[in-house]
């Protein structure tokens, strides 16, 4: 049957604002107030587009498609048209982003322009071995959507038990539609990334020159914006065929109600892969780390840049950061497959649970980092200033968020009508954040507790103490953000019955509570996956006595 694909005007006013936001937000990082565009401009610039294109590609929202759910008043993408704005947005965003990333780039502004003779192609500038990664990626999905096409429709059963006294499985669960549809679907939005991120790289290859960069830094940037396009569209290829798995894995509600989809793992186990395959460095970023890392005759220690440091305890803090991220998307993705799709209290748990596991993580590396380097004699370094201001800043304003979303929330739903069957949404996220602060304790206690690093420098140790405070404050931070965020999406019915009135009704609230939940778990993520030591000072007096009783 023919789609019917329409789209009203006014759903492009939040995509033209939001693509108008980011172009200025990146035009203000490459061109940084008072330096001007530089080498370090530049980097942060390419590493905004990646981070913001990665959030831009998310597909939750089209994780259940095709599926029709047993409960006819659950949400569900069931006609085609509905699927392929679900799966247009991601794909376009992520896309649109990378784009924006290229034309945002500050035009000549010297009297004599930068230019080469030689012709830039794409494969000049392609990283090879992660572009055959994603296209055996892409290949792998086309192979799932494939498998799809070839299912057939179901339509929902209610659950059904055998009689008593008989044996026989649980029958009954949620339908889907059929495998052609939801494989057209899918297949459409595979070809658009595959066109568009070709087009995207054929851009970043045809980018003119920019001054602030030599040759080899303009080559080796193009290949750092192919790096993170690459990536990106990888996860979003692997969420493509997990939505396909998803579907065809569901059983015939008149047989089981057991399944499983395996193929929701490879979307986990593509990013973790991709997160890891880290673009390289410009060189003049790199000679400018390698200069400001060294120590300074003052005996102060730079904390930005300890990665540079060779002593064995450094490079077990750094290598701890790298662990941190599986520490975190592991156990997450374990418990959401173990609540489902449908629980409401799932973003508070996923989050809260993915918090405690980092801190445990951090907890288990100064552990390791006390016995393996630590010693009684050895001087026990506290640095003068344990926190940066901007990570403090940023908890102190997430904890008051928190307790203001926290309180609004349990009025508006102690307002509901009687009849309204909704647990309280504000008890679980107290919850759940009480035990992720009750969780950092003992890191805490580890970081400020732990025996002096035998060393030669007198910074080290306290520079180390720095960054694991930091990285405690930092996941701090971010799950207060991310809770309030979650109950803001989750319990915004409540907002509607508060604030709604005659001239604004509820239904505009709530929209606007769901919008800015929204808001705070992008802002929640983007704070988490910042390097830690960026919110250091560029050097801190490197070490005074801890002020603490000595170490057993």
């Amino acid at each position: 049957m023919p789609i019917q694909f329409e789209l009203p005007p006014m759903a492009l006013l939040g995509p033209l604002l939001a693509a108008v936001g980011i172009y200025g937000l990146l035009r203000w990082v490459v061109w940084a107030p008072g330096a001007g565009t530089s080498p370090k401009s530049v980097s942060d610039h390419v590493l905004w587009v990646g981070v913001i294109g990665w959030l831009a590609s998310t597909l939750q929202g089209a994780a259940n498609a095709g599926i029709i759910p047993l409960n006819p008043q659950t949400p569900s993408l069931q006609q085609p048209a509905d699927i392929l704005k679900a799966l247009a947005w991601p794909v376009a965003g992520c896309l649109g982003v990378h784009a924006l990333g290229q034309l945002s780039y500050p035009g000549p502004r010297s009297p004599r322009r930068l230019a080469t003779l030689s012709v830039r192609r794409v494969r000049d500038s392609l990283p090879r071995k992660l572009a055959w990664t994603t296209l055996g990626i892409f290949a792998a999905s086309a192979a799932t959507i494939a498998w799809t096409a070839m299912q057939q429709a179901y339509r929902p059963l209610p659950y059904a038990s055998p009689p008593y006294g008989e044996s026989g499985p649980t029958v009954g669960g949620d339908g889907r539609i059929a495998g052609t549809e939801l494989a057209a679907c899918l297949g459409a939005a595979l070809l658009l990334l595959a066109a568009g991120t070709m087009l995207v790289l054929w851009l970043i290859s045809r980018r003119r020159q920019l001054e602030a960069l030599n040759a080899g830094d303009n080559v080796l940037l193009r290949t750092i914006a192919m790096n993170r396009l690459l990536r990106t569209v990888s996860t979003v290829a692997a969420g493509l065929a997990a939505i396909a798995g998803n579907y065809a894995t569901r059983p015939d509600p008149a047989v089981t109600t057991t399944w499983i989809n395996p193929v929701g793992l490879v979307p986990v186990v593509v990013l973790f892969v991709m997160w890891l395959w880290q673009p390289p460095q410009l060189a003049g970023v790199q000679n400018r780390n390698v200069r400001s890392g060294r120590a300074s005759p003052s005996g102060r220690k730079n904390v930005r840049n300890l990665r540079n440091e060779k002593h064995p305890a450094a490079v077990l803090t750094v290598s701890l950061g790298a662990l941190l991220g599986l520490a975190a998307v592991a156990p997450g993705t374990a418990v959401l497959f173990l609540l489902g799709s449908t629980n409401p209290v799932r973003a508070t748990v996923v989050s809260a649970v993915m918090a405690s596991c980092v801190l445990l993580a951090i907890l288990a590396g100064e552990l390791l980092l006390e016995r393996n380097y630590g010693a009684s004699p050895a001087v026990r370094g506290w640095p003068v200033q344990p926190v940066a201001p901007a990570l403090l800043t940023a908890a102190i304003i997430g904890l008051l968020l928190l307790a203001v979303v926290i309180v609004m929330t349990s009025v508006g739903e102690a307002a509901l009508p009687p009849g309204t069957s909704v647990a309280p949404g504000w008890i679980p996220t107290a919850v759940a954040t009480a035990a992720v602060a009750v969780t950092a304790v003992p890191a805490t206690q580890a970081a400020r507790r732990r025996r002096g690093i035998v060393t030669s420098d007198d910074g080290l140790d306290a520079a180390l103490r720095a960054v694991t405070l930091n990285r405690i404050v930092r996941i701090l931070a971010a799950v207060l953000l991310a809770q309030a965020g979650g109950l803001l999406i989750s319990a915004n019915r409540a907002w509607g019955v508060l604030l709604g009135t005659q001239t604004v009704p509820a239904e505009m609230w709530e929209a606007s509570a769901a919008a800015a939940g929204y808001v705070l778990v992008a802002a929640a993520v983007v704070l988490s996956l910042i390097h830690v030591t960026a919110f250091g000072p560029g050097s801190a007096p490197a070490a005074r006595r801890a002020p603490v009783e000595p170490a057993r």
